[in-house]
């Protein structure tokens, strides 16, 4: 399909101000134009209807975890891609705590190569900071960022040394690349949830919000001294305090263009009080907090402290879910079901409107990872499109997802909101409701996940 009239949706691209009712063509794999249509044949062009839905820049997810290589039976880039264009996302940056850890160019043309044989949604790989994640040397910033690597993490823990994480800053701003850190400082943090008097009564290692305040505040002064020379992203933000050190750095002059946080489904819907069953689905790092907490990240997003929106999607398998919660590993699932979970988080209580949300999940991310030609629908950016039915109601559902793990909490949950297609460069990776497209005779597009994986052979899926 190389040219596509989208027809009467409510066009939103923040990037640009709009948010109208209108059509966008798409030609050749790019955005070719905004309004009435320009061609002289558009009876001749297959048509998407949108009516009733939001048309927007094709989601982005900054903040990914993969596992291929080295851990291929949790997910591959392959079996990511689906989910992420299950949920609606054309665009997903993966972290680097593989195994191999990405920290050379060789790892950054890896992930370029599986991506582009699954041919799905866009991955971008993310370098890691230091060599293995080790926290000593300095991995190979330069040679990665040629490859392609759209930002630095040592994602999974923290650059725990002052003297490293300085050196990192001053190499990676060289590159005009953000640091994305893991705020956790090794030596307060370990434990296996939020530090208090739940933690002690279930008899749980308790993990105090200082372990991520801690090296947010470290990370801005050393920032600071260097004359915020890096941009600087916090991951996961999760305490109150840590919104707080984030809107005093953002009030700064520099720092409103330099450091940056984000926020994910987990941290907006649930708290500590979830884990009070010893469900190891609800096992977070950084952890569920209380109530106070999940409130300051709310006011931190609506106040515009908090700019982007990232799942830290983390697939594990169910045997290792199934281990008792002092043991199981960190993380749940989301690109599959995250869409909905801000909708309710953030547009259903009135946090913020469309527009924001939109922002948040594409020209604000697209910004942090410097995706040229992505987060937009400008003429000329590419065709990057997510399709959005803000009312569909329905039900998340694990047995249904892309992804090859299952550990999700919200498993069961009534929601609203989905993404009814998903276009990444100009194609249609999954349409939910074909009566919508007419003109079309090419291949079948796939509506469920099971066919989107269908689409991929067997070594890339297993």
């Amino acid at each position: 399909m190389t040219d596509l009239l989208i027809a009467r949706g409510r066009v939103i691209d923040p990037a640009q101000g709009i948010d109208k009712v209108t059509d966008l063509l798409l030609s050749g794999g790019k955005v070719h134009s905004l309004g009435r249509l320009s061609r002289p044949d558009p009876q001749n062009l297959p048509v998407l209807d949108a009516s009733g839905c939001i048309v927007c820049p094709g989601l982005i997810d900054p903040h990914v975890h993969l596992r291929e290589p080295g851990q291929e039976e949790k997910e591959t880039i392959a079996t990511g891609a689906a989910a992420a264009v299950n949920g609606g996302f054309t665009s997903i940056c993966c972290m680097p705590n593989t195994q191999p850890a990405i920290d050379d160019n060789g790892r950054v043309d890896f992930v370029y190569h599986q991506a582009a044989r699954a041919g799905l949604a866009n991955v971008f790989p993310i370098g890691a900071v230091t060599k293995g994640r080790a926290g000593e040397a300095l991995a190979e910033i330069g040679l990665m960022a040629a490859a392609g690597a759209v930002g630095f993490s040592d994602d999974g823990c923290a650059v725990a040394s002052a003297a490293v994480m300085n050196k990192a800053l001053a190499y990676i701003a060289m590159t005009g690349k953000a640091l994305m850190q893991h705020c956790e400082d090794p030596q307060l943090g370990g434990g296996v949830m939020n530090a208090g008097s739940l933690a002690t009564r279930l008899g749980l290692a308790g993990w105090p919000r200082v372990a991520e305040e801690i090296i947010i505040q470290r990370d801005i002064l050393l920032n600071q001294r260097q004359n915020f020379a890096a941009r600087y992203h916090i991951q996961h933000i999760s305490s109150a305090g840590a919104v707080e050190m984030v809107r005093r750095a953002r009030a700064d002059l520099f720092g409103q263009n330099h450091i940056t946080a984000e926020a994910s489904p987990h941290h907006l819907l649930l708290t500590e009080e979830s884990c009070a069953g010893y469900d190891t689905n609800y096992k977070m790092n950084p952890p569920l907090r209380a109530r106070r907490d999940v409130d300051a990240i709310l006011d931190g997003i609506r106040d515009g402290v908090i700019t982007i929106l990232a799942t830290d999607h983390a697939p594990h398998t169910q045997e290792e879910k199934e281990l008792e919660f002092a043991h199981a590993p960190f993380g749940i699932i989301g690109l599959d079901c995250a869409l909905p979970l801000y909708i309710r988080a953030l547009i259903e209580p009135g946090i913020i409107e469309w527009p924001t949300l939109v922002a948040m999940m594409t020209i604000n991310p697209a910004r942090l990872c410097d995706l040229k030609g992505k987060g937009t629908l400008a003429p000329g950016a590419d065709g990057d499109v997510t399709i959005i039915d803000p009312h569909q109601g329905w039900g998340i559902d694990v047995d249904e997802f892309a992804s090859k793990a299952r550990n999700c909490p919200f498993h069961g949950w009534k929601v609203n909101g989905r993404a009814l297609a998903t276009i990444v460069g100009g194609q249609v990776k999954l349409l939910r409701d074909w009566e919508r497209l007419k003109g079309y005779d090419g291949d079948p597009v796939p509506e469920t996940a099971g066919e989107l994986l269908a689409l991929l052979s067997s070594e890339q899926r297993n």
